[in-house]
């Protein structure tokens, strides 16, 4: 069988391109600063695990990102985020593939675990953002043709609008986390003194 996929969705850090709702209230540089952060901490969390193929899916194309061995990097190319999320999933037909984003500061390698074991009795496996959004979603070769169909993206609603194309399959979800793309967000997660002004 063939080994699940970890993608990992990304910008390039670049000031003035990364966290634009959250920089509005902190700044760029510290925005930057945040995402650089948490980028590197989910690298360094998520290398370590073995039996699985490691993705970074960078945007812009072909923008030089650093990082650690073991991990391959592609394109996400173009579209809103669910056209992108879904060309993902479609370079891997008949896998089980996990996409996670790079601003969850809580993320470890139990959660991919944990997803990746989901999808051996389900079809799908998602991760619930506080905010009503998901840091994570997996699938395995069972998918609904159109998963991100009419989701509201950065709306309290994105989690439950995806599912609605998920209503025919066996869901399992994660425990909720905090993905941050807002000082709301940043003010409840364990990163506030570090990088707030």
């Amino acid at each position: 069988m063939a080994k699940p996929v970890l993608i990992l969705f990304t910008r390039a850090p670049r000031l003035g391109t990364v966290k634009r709702r959250l920089a509005r209230d902190i700044g760029t540089v510290p925005a930057l600063r945040l995402y650089r952060h948490l980028l590197g901490r989910t690298l360094r969390r998520l290398t370590p695990i073995r039996g699985i193929v490691k993705i970074i899916l960078r945007t812009p194309d072909r923008a030089y990102l650093a990082h650690p061995p073991g991990w391959d990097t592609l394109n996400q190319g173009h579209g809103d985020l669910g056209a992108r999320m879904l060309a993902a999933f479609r370079r891997f037909p008949g896998r089980q593939v996990v996409l996670i984003g790079a601003d969850i500061p809580d993320l470890t390698a139990a959660d991919i675990r944990a997803a990746i074991r989901a999808l051996k009795h389900h079809h799908a496996v998602f991760g619930p953002a506080l905010d009503g959004g998901f840091y994570l979603v997996g699938m395995g070769s069972l998918r609904p043709p159109t998963p991100f169909a009419l989701a509201r993206w950065s709306s309290p609603h994105a989690m439950a609008d995806t599912l609605l194309n998920f209503r025919h399959l066996r869901v399992a979800t994660l425990r909720p986390l905090i993905d941050i793309d807002s000082a709301a967000d940043l003010a409840l997660s364990s990163n506030r003194n570090r990088f707030a002004g």
